[in-house]
């Protein structure tokens, strides 16, 4: 079985796929890929299923040794990667030679890059899914981040190489958004006319205290709601939460299943991926839009993905 070498991790590295899902009862939310839109697009340059586990570098990117070799591509932010010091692109499938070495540095762009190797990163599946779900210790390698040393398994290759890209023009369509599209939270009635209109018209700073379970953003504080305190319930991945101190929380991938601030929107499914590529400092802001127009655009979306012409050969 080929293998990867990790000779250093990177600021946080984890194994990902594309989560596990319906496990929110247990207290268990999805984890899987920050940007699953990314992964999917690296994982079918490979000829990978769409869910195969690879590995979500944050930041900053590792530096990986492939002793037997293999057929990689990169995808989401660049990390600007070299493959033995010559540089790498993304969007495109690259063979390594037994014995190389790939290199990643800082983000150039968004905040992940995926590196997906056919075949995929072989770890135990727990509850369905390869991903990492860092608060909980499980699933991924030991439940963990990647640390210098470790050595990763890949799975048996399917395929020859064969030379393969994105197509620019569909990526321009899938590239990820600083305004994010939302629809009302279940309880944006709880906040008057004047708390929304400056939810929407204001901009909002991702800060450095964010991570995959939530975004806490800093801008003009959305005034106490006069509604009093609420019972906990259950809370969705993109859920816009205000807080006492009024500064809204961005739910994440590794979000608690339970909440009890009041929900003043929630980003819809075809802006999720974009979360995944905020970086700290990046600046945001938010569009109201109705549930016909959101379901619309998840739509679009998905047909792009599905489009013969997506991947060029």
């Amino acid at each position: 079985m080929s293998t990867i070498q990790v000779q250093s991790p990177g600021l946080f590295t984890t194994v990902q796929d594309l989560g596990r899902s319906g496990f929110g009862p247990m207290g268990l939310s999805p984890s899987g890929a920050a940007d699953p839109i990314s992964l999917r697009l690296g994982n079918r340059l490979v000829d990978n299923p769409d869910g195969a586990a690879a590995l979500e570098m944050t930041l900053i990117g590792g530096t990986f040794l492939f002793p037997e070799g293999g057929t990689i591509a990169l995808a989401g932010s660049d990390f600007g990667a070299t493959l033995n010091d010559q540089p790498v692109a993304t969007w495109t499938t690259v063979k390594i030679n037994s014995g190389q070495t790939l290199r990643f540095g800082p983000t150039r762009s968004g905040a992940r890059c995926y590196l997906c190797v056919q075949g995929g990163i072989a770890v135990k599946s727990f509850l369905g899914s390869a991903s990492t779900h860092i608060l909980s210790a499980l699933g991924g390698l030991e439940g963990r981040a990647l640390r210098k040393g470790d050595v990763l398994n890949i799975g048996p290759a399917t395929t020859a190489f064969r030379k393969r890209n994105i197509s620019s023009q569909l990526l321009q369509r899938l590239s990820p958004r600083k305004t994010l599209r939302v629809t009302p939270g279940l309880q944006s009635d709880w906040f008057p006319e004047s708390s929304q209109q400056l939810f929407y018209s204001n901009t909002y700073r991702v800060t450095e205290d964010s991570n995959r379970m939530g975004l806490r953003l800093e801008g003009s504080v959305i005034p106490p709601h006069a509604k009093g305190q609420m019972i906990t319930e259950g809370v969705s991945l993109g859920a816009v939460q205000v807080p006492d101190g009024g500064q809204p929380i961005l739910l994440f991938v590794e979000q608690q299943t339970t909440g009890g601030y009041p929900k003043i929107a929630n980003v819809i499914s075809a802006d999720l991926a974009s979360i995944g590529q905020l970086r700290p400092r990046d600046e945001i802001h938010f569009e109201q839009i109705d549930l016909e127009s959101a379901r619309s655009l998840f739509k679009e979306q998905e047909e792009i993905l599905a489009s013969r012409e997506l991947i060029e050969q």
